[in-house]
């Protein structure tokens, strides 16, 4: 416990910050918790934090407190509709490394056009649960790979949720569905359902791209969801990323809102 008091203005009392556990602190007002902070590491190794209070002043003397006792670069991530939010973040010395739109896609063919979509002479989709672990691994290197060597936007991509051991890309093997030719894997797609389904991730090798395999991997998972009683898929896509953008549109997917990834 280390309580550092400062004055409020929310009452006659001061405002006590606690650090209660490691990474987290709250913030006391008369003994009432009107705010909260933490941070925690993103397997990606990134250093996350999040600050819920109450009022300014207490989210302010938390982000004072919190700060300067861990280390930078320091990120959160904010719906860019949360002005008020932002505006906080911002004071504490965060500014805006990316944004990123989240989509809403629907799963039924008929509202999609990917009925019957084939994938192209020679390949095969393998469904989620059936590939090949090793040859799925291979192929997530080499795009990614890829990626890194031309755009480099790979490492905005959205952190992974679950964890994994330490350079270990393939998060569970299961959730991934790919596109097969009959001695390697040209491309993937992730899907993974928890409250909603999320298509995490879609990507082709480079030197298969514009065959449509991207789109019959969507056809693929989007259909399973649509058999299994989803009506709608959702994904985020960078702002950059503008041929993922005009895919996932293309298919009638909208944008709902958007994200704001902020640094210190």
């Amino acid at each position: 416990m280390n309580p550092k008091p400062f004055t409020s203005g929310l009452s006659e009392h001061a405002v006590k910050i606690t650090r209660v556990a490691d990474r987290q602190w709250h913030a006391l007002d008369d003994d009432l918790v009107v705010g909260r902070g933490y941070a925690a590491h993103r397997p990606d190794g990134r250093l996350f934090v999040s600050i819920d209070a109450w009022h300014d002043t207490a989210f302010d003397q938390l982000a004072e407190a919190m700060l300067p006792e861990l280390p930078a670069p320091l990120y959160t991530v904010v719906d860019e509709a949360d002005v008020e939010l932002t505006d906080r973040w911002r004071r504490a010395g965060f500014t805006i490394r990316r944004r990123e739109w989240e989509y809403a896609v629907p799963t039924d063919p008929r509202v999609t056009g990917l009925a019957d979509v084939p994938p192209p002479p020679g390949v095969t989709i393998v469904p989620a649960g059936q590939a090949d672990e090793g040859l799925l691994r291979l192929v997530d290197r080499a795009i990614r790979d890829e990626v890194e060597a031309t755009t480099g936007w790979w490492q905005s991509m959205p952190a992974e949720v679950l964890p994994r051991p330490a350079d270990d890309t393939i998060v569970d093997p299961s959730k991934y569905a790919v596109a097969a030719a009959p001695d390697r894997y040209l491309g993937l797609i992730r899907v993974v359902t928890v409250i909603r389904p999320r298509i995490g991730l879609v990507a082709v090798r480079a030197a298969e791209q514009r065959q449509g395999i991207a789109r019959a991997l969507l056809a693929h998972a989007l259909e399973r969801l649509h058999h299994s009683g989803f009506t709608e898929a959702w994904t985020e896509v960078h702002e950059s990323n503008q041929a993922a953008s005009a895919l996932i549109e293309s298919i009638g997917a909208r944008s709902v809102s958007s994200n704001l990834e902020l640094v210190r």
